[in-house]
């Protein structure tokens, strides 16, 4: 990585309509469409500011060749464990935007897995004019690949709606393969482990198609707008704490200021804090 040099990108984006509209028919959880002129939700931009890199520039792993903006870590594995996003002012659907991204930190550990690299990616978005709207980081992780496990079925039957009310701040939450390739679709991410079955448990020694981390994410933000819409966030904590995989059952629980996604046997894959002001109050 001697030839490699964190840099800071900028760019002009439109905060787009259409992959907005996609990810609200994905939810499809009976709320009203966000559209041009509105705010966008908590995390949405994660959707309505895709990148799309050209063919050419992506690996062997559906994401764009590492050594450009992002180090060229040489362990197969890459995923999000979590981050933090501080919203300072409402991102409208349909505005431009000035993006910049730089990597501010490389970290390289040895866990119980082996070797691990930590990159730390922090991102502000601000309007035309300059009045900054939000600032994030991002918490990557590369480790070597898994032993492979033993591969779960790959047919799958539709779920239909992937929210279902359990009871007072709970919610089932369904995946199967249309959903991801649809939020894969709706968030430029070519990953092949959403996505290619063959991929996933050969290569990357996966039991089964990986649920994007930001899908778990965005799902227990989107429970705020289903069970608190007088809720004005301003910020959230998410950390990525395991894997879900398709079609496995899991649960949004909503608990205070904290938000999980349960799994299998009761375990939590993935955690949302919320920093908010409710009805002009401030609450954590």
């Amino acid at each position: 990585m001697e030839q490699w040099a964190p840099h800071t990108v900028t760019t002009r984006e439109l905060v787009d309509p259409v992959p907005v509209a996609a990810l609200a028919a994905l939810f499809d959880d009976g709320l009203p469409a966000p559209l041009p002129g509105d705010d966008l939700p908590p995390l949405w931009h994660w959707v309505a500011l895709p990148r799309w890199p050209v063919s050419s520039e992506l690996g062997t792993d559906g994401h764009p060749v590492r050594g450009t903006f992002l180090p060229p870590v040489d362990l197969p594995r890459r995923m999000f464990a979590g981050g933090e996003v501080t919203f300072h002012a409402p991102l409208k659907i349909g505005a431009t935007v000035l993006r910049e991204s730089t990597v501010d930190s490389l970290t390289e550990k040895s866990g119980r897995s082996g070797r691990l690299v930590i990159v730390v990616v922090r991102t502000r978005l601000s309007t035309a004019d300059g009045l900054l709207c939000l600032e994030e980081r991002q918490d990557l992780i590369y480790r070597d690949r898994g032993t492979p496990a033993e591969p779960k079925p790959a047919d799958f039957d539709p779920v239909g709606a992937p929210f279902r009310r359990a009871e007072a701040g709970s919610w089932d939450f369904a995946t199967d393969p249309t959903l991801l390739m649809r939020f894969s679709a709706a968030t430029a991410n070519a990953h092949r482990i959403h996505y290619d079955w063959p991929y996933a448990t050969r290569t990357e020694g996966y039991p089964g198609l990986v649920v994007h981390g930001p899908l778990m994410s965005l799902a227990l933000a989107e429970t705020l707008r289903l069970d608190r819409p007088a809720v004005r966030v301003r910020r959230l904590r998410h950390r990525n704490q395991a894997p879900l995989f398709c079609g496995e059952p899991a649960q949004l629980k909503v608990t205070g200021s904290v938000l999980e996604l349960i799994g299998p046997g009761g375990t939590p894959r993935t955690s949302l804090e919320v920093e908010s002001h409710e009805e002009g109050t401030p609450h954590a």
